[in-house]
This record gives structure tokens, sequence and C-alpha cells, in this order.
């Protein structure tokens, strides 16, 4: 087997340029698969830990169909009776409620969109299960604050407004001029790093929304099963809200299947990336198909004299499948260091806009070690039609051939 990989790769080092040129489908292909895959997993990693963060012991309740925070129809909303409803479910250790709204705020004369987030003050402790809602600076909002904010640290610390913001900042929204009363840590997710916190009274008074709440949070008690909750809370909440059951206008979701849901939407999402990328696979397999059929022409008296010297059908087919191998081998392993490269690229760039590790390429050992094996497969198989054609010219042929 040396013999033969020693032979394909001197081959291979006679006509540099072709081997190179042979390989950059191979490269592409690979690359594209390594930094995608990497990014995906890293992103299911990261999505993953914040739900371990939250805890398998919550059940999340939301209008079915709901897209972005505040984006449910009039007719897809929970309402205070809904939390009601659900806080007096047996099992449920208690419920919290949030309204979420998407609205224009001003700084300076500066105008911006974002989520203003409204919630009861004296759920702050509870909230704190669910997310890291720590001041930085200032004060939390309390009960009795009428037009006083809490801003998510990116107002003070990233780049929402290219003004300087502190407490006792005013900042209009929707119109109207609140106080910023406190400045949240880094939270490290986006949305809430650049959100405004209210309490909920006054974000329904100026959004002149009676009724409403964008979404609902459970605590499961100890001792108790969340999945049997859920499903309690489901039917309790078709009962109150008279919906026929496979009909209802909300979902009822452990945290554990809300993951469950996320993965697998990254999942059918990341196969068909992969499956964009590996065209660029199968380009370079007939590149490399293409490029051995030439060598075998360019070679024919080359395999006639091996053949004359004693070189049987066997040798001359491993000789030409270890140099398609090897194509596909070496444009694998360079194609994994550009992939590499191009997945702790897109981290940094998205590291330093975000703020957050959110995007953060992860690369396992079943990766590199598939990316090679597929490489050297690919290779391996463009391989065998020339290698069969090599194996089947007869010498006298081969020695004539012109």
């Amino acid at each position: 087997m040396k013999d033969y990989f020693l032979l394909a790769f001197n081959n291979l080092k006679r006509r540099k340029l072709r081997s190179w040129l042979t390989m950059i489908g191979i490269f592409i292909g690979i690359a594209a698969v390594v930094a995608l895959i990497s990014l995906g997993q890293g992103l299911q990693d990261y999505i993953g830990e914040e739900f371990e963060k939250l805890g398998s012991d919550k059940i999340i309740i939301q209008p079915k169909g709901m897209g972005p925070p505040g984006t449910a129809g009039p007719s897809l909303i929970l309402t205070g009776d809904d939390l009601h409803t659900i806080e007096n479910v047996r099992g449920v250790k208690w419920a919290i409620g949030f309204l979420v709204k998407q609205g224009q705020a001003r700084y300076k004369g500066e105008a911006g969109i974002g989520f203003a987030i409204g919630t009861n003050p004296e759920d702050t402790e509870l909230l704190d299960e669910i997310q890291s809602y720590n001041i930085l600076e200032g004060r939390n909002i309390k009960e009795g604050d009428k037009f006083k904010v809490v801003v998510g640290n990116n107002h003070v610390y990233g780049d929402i407004w290219n003004k300087d913001m502190q407490v006792g900042s005013t900042i209009e929204i929707e119109g109207y001029d609140f106080k910023v009363v406190g400045i949240l840590e880094k939270i490290g997710n986006p949305i809430d790093d650049s959100s405004l916190y209210m309490t909920k009274d006054i974000l329904r008074e100026i959004l002149n929304v009676e009724d409403e709440e964008s979404q609902i949070m459970a605590k499961t008690a100890p001792g108790f099963d969340p999945k049997t909750v859920a499903d309690t809370i489901e039917r309790k909440l078709r009962q109150s809200r008279n919906e026929k059951e496979d009909q209802e206008t909300f979902s009822v979701q452990t945290s554990d299947q809300m993951l469950e849901t996320f993965q697998g939407i990254f999942g059918v999402v990341q196969a068909v990336l992969v499956g964009i990328a590996a065209i660029s696979l199968l380009v370079g397999g007939i590149g490399i198909m293409n490029t051995m059929y030439t060598a075998v022409i360019e070679r024919t008296k080359e395999i006639g004299t091996m053949k004359a010297v004693g070189a049987r059908n066997r040798d001359i087919r491993y000789i030409f499948l270890f140099e398609s191998g090897l194509l596909g081998l070496v444009g694998g392993a360079i194609g994994i260091l550009i992939g590499v490269g191009l997945g702790k690229g897109t981290e940094y760039i998205a590291t330093i806009a975000l703020g957050t590790p959110l995007l953060r390429a992860s690369f396992p050992l079943y990766l590199i070690g598939g990316a090679l094996a597929f490489s050297f497969l690919i290779g391996s198989l463009s391989g065998i039609l020339p290698a069969m054609q090599a194996a089947k010219l007869k010498p006298a042929d081969a020695l004539r051939y012109e």
C-alpha cells in the first residue's frame, strides 16, 4: 500500500497546477460544510445552555403562531384571566405574565425602534429564576413608578445611541418622557440587552392596551411532572376560553419541549444549507473524475509499459484510485482549515456586532473526522470508472498509442 501511495503522490506532484485546480471544488464544498455545521452546532449549544439556565421545571404559554414578541393579532392574545386560570392549576408554584410590545423610542433627537417589556414590580425576584436581571447602576422598577424605565445594557454601553445615556437621563417612548432609573447588567441576549423595562400598567397606558399578556411563564411545584402540569394547564385554558381540542389559539410547552422544537428547526435549516454546500462537493467529484480520465489518456503508454514489465490490472486500478482518493483527502484537509477559519471569523465578527457570543463556532471531533473521510470517499468514488478503464488497457495497444 505504501508503494501505491508514493507512486500516486509523485504522479500528482508532477502535475501540480492541474491537481490544485481539480481540488478547488473540494475546497469550497468541505469549507462550506464545516463552517455551516460548526456555526449551527455552536448556536444549538448556546440555546441549550440558555434553556438549561431556565430550568426544566418551567412551562411557557403563548399565543399560537406567535412570531417575534408583541406581534400576535387581536384574536390571538392571552389575558389576565388566563394568568389567573394558570395560577390556580394544581402543580403550579407560581406564574407571571409579560407584556412585550415593539415601539418607537427617541433619545436626544435620535430615533430608534425596540421592545418595551412590562412586568409587575412584585415579580422581580421570580424573574431572576428565568433570567439574570441584575441592576448594574441605579435601581429596579418598583410599585407606584410612573414613567420610570430600566434600560438594557446596550442602551448605555452598546451602540444603540450615539449620545451617552446614564441614570437620570430622559428617553422618549411612544411620545411619553421616561426617566431612566436603572441600567441592567449585560445578560448576553441581544433582545434583552436592548429592551426597555417598565411597569405593565404604564406600558398598557401608553399603548392603550387594556388586558393582554404577550407570554406567561409558570414554574412547576416540587414533586410534580412538568409535562403533566402542562397538559392540565392546556385543558383548563381550553375550558375557560371555550376552545375545542386541536383548535386552540394558544400553545403550552415545557422548556424541554420548546428546546426540542428549536433543535428540530435548526436541524432542518442546517440540513438544507449543508445540502446546498454538498453541490460543490459533487462538482469537485466530477472534476476529479474528469482529471483522472485525462490522466488515463495521457499516460496510456506509461500504463502499457507497467503492464509489459509485470504490473497487474489490480495494480493499475490501485494507482489511479489512490491518486483520486489523495486529491479528495488533500482537498478536504485544506477545506477543513478554510472552514475553521470561516467559522471562527464569523464568530468573531458576530461577537463584536452583537456584543455577545450568540453565534459561536463549535468543531466536534466527528465533524473534522467525518469531513476528512467524506472528502476521501468522494475522491475515491470519482476515480473508480477511470481506474477501471486504465486497468482494461491491453499492453500491446497501450504501447502503440500515439
